[in-house]
């Protein structure tokens, strides 16, 4: 079985192929997000902890949460499920996935490292591995280098160099556009946007005032019309009754 283990507190990561049954036996009949201790693994990860955040069986069907068992299910999965992605809207297909609890069957199983041994595992804890990309949305770089907001967040953008495959041209930096920067561009579009919906909410009462004022006089009209033909039928009537 292969382990392959992370560490979020450098982001480093690395691969560990184990073919003796018995050290990997710990892991038997846990399931993911469980914490295991390493001892038994080997003399390396002595006082180390890891937690389970996967893994895959021989054939490569990745194991899901949730499936409380220790092979493979044929599942109907939708939009917001892991093990799955959606192709058309509101497709639904049945997939093979393998249960969350491991077994001998698996292949590959990854872990975390959630607390430090005594000795330092090569390639592991003893390296760094610095993020390639920075933060791109405004509050998270506000965020990184504890600015407020008078500060220009544009300078502060972690920008990454590029070596062209051509020896010939010269190396140059890239940025990423900044996410939900206020400017004075985007406060005038705001305020464009806020003056454009007062007026079309002062011309639907408007309309709705005269609407109102042109069907109280209908109405008005009417009235008047039945008030009319009322008083022809009752002055009719007592001329019919007169003449008799």
């Amino acid at each position: 079985m292969t382990l392959n283990i992370a560490n979020l507190a450098n982001g480093s990561q690395k691969s560990f192929s184990i073919d003796d049954e018995r050290k990997v036996r710990v892991f038997y009949d846990k399931q993911i997000s469980d914490e295991v201790p390493g001892d038994t693994v080997g003399d390396e990860f002595k006082g180390y902890v890891f937690r389970i955040t996967g893994g895959n069986d021989k054939q490569g069907f990745p194991m899901k949460q949730g499936v409380l068992v220790p092979s493979r299910v044929r599942l109907l999965l939708s939009a917001g499920h892991s093990c799955f992605k959606v192709r058309r809207s509101g497709e639904r297909r049945r997939k093979s996935v393998r249960g969350c609890i491991v077994g001998p069957d698996l292949s590959v199983l990854s872990l975390v490292i959630i607390k430090q041994g005594e000795n330092e595992i090569p390639g592991l804890t003893d390296v760094s591995v610095p993020k390639r990309l920075g933060p791109k949305r405004a509050n998270n770089i506000r965020k990184l280098f504890n600015l407020t907001k008078e500060d220009d967040v544009r300078k502060f953008v972690i920008r990454r160099e590029v070596t062209p495959k051509n020896a010939d041209k010269k190396p140059y930096t890239k940025a990423p556009k900044i996410q939900r920067l206020v400017t004075p561009r985007t406060l005038m579009h705001k305020r464009r946007l806020v003056t454009v919906k007062k007026r079309q909410q002062e011309k639907s009462r408007e309309a709705a005032a005269e609407y109102a004022q042109l069907l109280a006089m209908r109405q008005k009209e009417q009235r008047e019309r039945k008030e009319e033909l009322r008083r022809r039928r009752s002055s009719a009537s007592r001329n019919s009754v007169s003449k008799q």
